[in-house]
């Protein structure tokens, strides 16, 4: 979706003819590209089209996830168990993942960024970096100095933790899932604190890569007249309401980091308005000097970045497959699940763990229906299929 600007259920209708989005010029790169804007990939990429017919430069491209699976490594896995030697070493280069090729793969992606830098430098050319980081993805590794930043017995257990979540087999996140195998069932409080220092650690080490990035970025003489955009496509459970990754619609795993770095943008700033991450690619078409294209359903953000405008979106809509629906407005999230069926109520601006469901509750009932109608005109306006009201009749 960030790469095609469009909506989920309209993206999917293109997923699997990208090439043809590419050769149209309709993908992120190519727009910009037209632009005169030279164009650089390194890292993740797992659109259905080759990187390098899509940038003009492309540094090493990395799958959606290191290649270590429970086939493969199963001690990577399901662990650690109580009474169970853990033989699973996240700093251990000769495990692969992210050791992969020798050099910790977070660190290969800021090496060739620092070397791009120094080409753009020399050149009269504007430019556009697509950097992308596998860190955060299991599996958690890092160099050992960072594992030691984080003693798994002082690591806190999340509030909102869980030993099991008691719909996970019917809203997609049974204990089979690759993601929710990492550690085992039921959660132990322990499991959680050894799988959130391996993920703090990762995060850590990442975080030292991109500072150098921005160091490079200051020392090549760009950094004054470069915007620069930091996100992520989704968040993490690990261990909160019982569940280890990411097929979920609580805010843990929903809302993601959002930072802007430019020309004119007043530092510490914060805005409040409801966004989508993949915003981002329409904002820098308009940096570009671009018009947005019709295609694009995302908005361009630099009317709220300068203060002078307010989000389109009046509630933030999320799905994921056929088994969770959930909307979120004015501090408040209506989530269904379908196959359960059930419907929980949280108010996140008060609730932020999402620790209460107030579903039930009566005084609530009128905010449920107009969450639901809420919801139904994001299903009419984007094209989602799965109809939730014959499963909810009270809700209408």
């Amino acid at each position: 979706m960030l790469n095609t600007g469009r909506f989920l259920w309209d993206f999917q209708k293109v997923d699997a003819a990208m090439d043809r989005e590419r050769d149209a010029g309709r993908l992120w790169s190519k727009t910009l590209n037209r632009a005169g804007y030279q164009t650089y990939m390194a890292g993740k990429w797992h659109v259905r089209t080759k990187s390098q017919q899509t940038f003009d430069v492309v540094g090493t491209e990395r799958p959606g996830m290191p290649d270590v699976v429970p086939q493969k490594h199963p001690h990577a896995y399901n662990r650690p168990r109580d009474g169970v030697e853990d033989t699973w070493n996240p700093a251990n280069p000769a495990e692969g993942g992210f050791w992969q090729g020798g050099r910790h793969w977070s660190e290969v992606l800021a090496d060739e960024t620092l070397g791009f830098f120094q080409t753009a430098a020399k050149s009269d050319r504007s430019f556009f970096m697509y950097v992308a980081f596998n860190a955060a993805h299991d599996p958690r590794q890092a160099p050992q100095p960072y594992l030691d930043l984080y003693p798994a017995q002082d690591v806190r257990v999340p509030v909102n933790f869980l030993p099991e979540y008691p719909f996970k087999d019917r809203i997609g996140c049974p204990h089979s899932l690759r993601d929710e195998f990492l550690a085992p069932m039921p959660r132990t409080r322990h499991a959680i604190q050894v799988h959130r220092r391996e993920y703090y650690a990762l995060i850590t080490h990442m975080d030292a890569q991109i500072g150098r990035i921005l160091e490079g970025l200051e020392t090549a003489g760009l950094a004054q007249k470069t915007w620069i955009f930091f996100t992520a496509d989704h968040g993490l459970a690990v261990g909160q309401h019982g569940l280890l990754g990411k097929q979920n619609l609580f805010d843990h795993s929903v809302r993601v980091p959002f930072f802007v770095v430019g020309p004119g943008v007043p530092a510490g700033t914060q805005s409040h308005e409801p966004i989508y991450y993949q915003d981002v690619m329409p904002t820098t078409l308009d940096l570009a000097g671009l018009d947005i294209p019709e295609h694009v359903s995302y908005q361009n953000l630099l009317p709220i970045i300068r203060g002078k405008g307010t989000s389109k979106y009046r509630s933030i809509y999320n799905a994921y497959i056929d088994l969770q629906r959930a909307v979120t407005m004015d501090g408040w999230k209506l989530l269904l699940y379908p196959k359960v069926p059930t419907v929980l109520l949280y108010h996140t601006a008060e609730d932020p763990h999402e620790l209460s469901n107030l579903a039930d509750e009566p005084q609530h009932q009128s905010r449920i229906q107009s969450l639901f109608a809420e919801l139904l005109r994001w299903q009419a306006e984007t094209g989602d299929k799965l109809d939730v009201r014959p499963v909810f009749p009270e809700l209408q």
